[in-house]
């Protein structure tokens, strides 16, 4: 049955990082730049903190620290990979304040993660941010250029 009066949710995600956005097709790993595990953006970062983009739930936090999975109030699922290739650290280079379970709000602290080693070990500090249930969104809009943590809306998504 259609339902008349369903209304249309808009979400907002605020930068988790600051730094420079990197369109996903740019991404120096094929998983990421071929969209398959969702679509976003990525920011190659200039500081070591990592903050929610939302408010929401911690679903998933990699026993290497290197990736956190977020569902916001509204139902949406936020993938933060931080680096590329970045397993292999085994959280070396990482260090995380949430656990999974966990309730966060929009600018709470997520992780810190030390760019020297990540740059020194892995292949990159590009920051995939995707959407991973991609077929709840109408439609979503990003940006480019420069952004601030906790500052700047990096995403608006329409459910």
């Amino acid at each position: 049955m259609l339902n008349l009066f369903k209304k249309e949710i808009n979400v907002k995600l605020l930068a988790p990082m600051t730094g420079e956005i990197i369109e996903l097709e740019d991404v120096p790993d094929e998983v990421f730049a071929s969209k398959m595990i969702g679509d976003g953006l990525a920011i190659k970062p200039s500081d070591n903190e990592i903050l929610s983009p939302c408010d929401g739930k911690i679903v998933q936090i990699f026993p290497t620290k290197h990736a956190i999975g977020i569902e916001t109030n509204e139902g949406l699922e936020i993938l933060i990979h931080i680096g590329i290739d970045t397993v292999v650290l085994n959280g070396n280079g990482f260090k995380s304040f949430v656990s999974q379970g966990d309730r966060v709000y929009c600018g709470d602290k997520l992780l810190e993660v030390d760019l020297d080693y990540i740059n020194k070990n892995a292949k990159s500090t590009i920051t995939p941010i995707l959407i991973t249930n991609m077929d709840k969104v109408k439609e979503f809009s990003k940006i480019n250029g420069d952004v601030k943590k906790n500052k700047d809306v990096i995403m608006e998504i329409k459910m």
